[in-house]
């Protein structure tokens, strides 16, 4: 498996540099009041690629610390009050068990 992962790596990395080589040229980058920026076109694509990685990075980091403020505080709270054990409700006489051969009960001779 290990070997199949590196494999995977070295063909992803080969297809990325090649797409690379072919995406050299410099373009210009317009923003407003005519301002200009020229790049090679594969460093802008990584620029944004990257600037979405950390936009979207930004984005879960609220809900990962109310996640983790609410684990610490259930944490204390079972810490404090002890594990929690609810018992089973008992299964009616009548229920019918899965798998259980209904012509055949436990009381019934072999």
């Amino acid at each position: 498996m290990r070997y199949i992962t590196w494999v995977l790596r070295v063909f992803l990395f080969l297809v990325l540099f090649l797409f690379a080589l072919k995406n050299y040229e410099v373009v210009p980058l317009k923003f407003y009041f005519d301002i200009e920026w020229r790049a090679p076109l594969v460093l802008l694509l990584l620029i944004f690629f990257a600037a979405g990685i950390a936009l979207g990075v930004l984005a879960c980091l609220p809900r990962l610390f109310r996640q983790r403020r609410e684990l610490s505080a259930l944490a204390a709270t079972q810490k404090r009050v002890g594990p929690a054990v609810v018992p089973l409700p008992a299964a009616p006489a009548d229920a019918v068990v899965p798998g259980a051969n209904p012509a055949r009960s436990p009381a019934a001779p072999v």
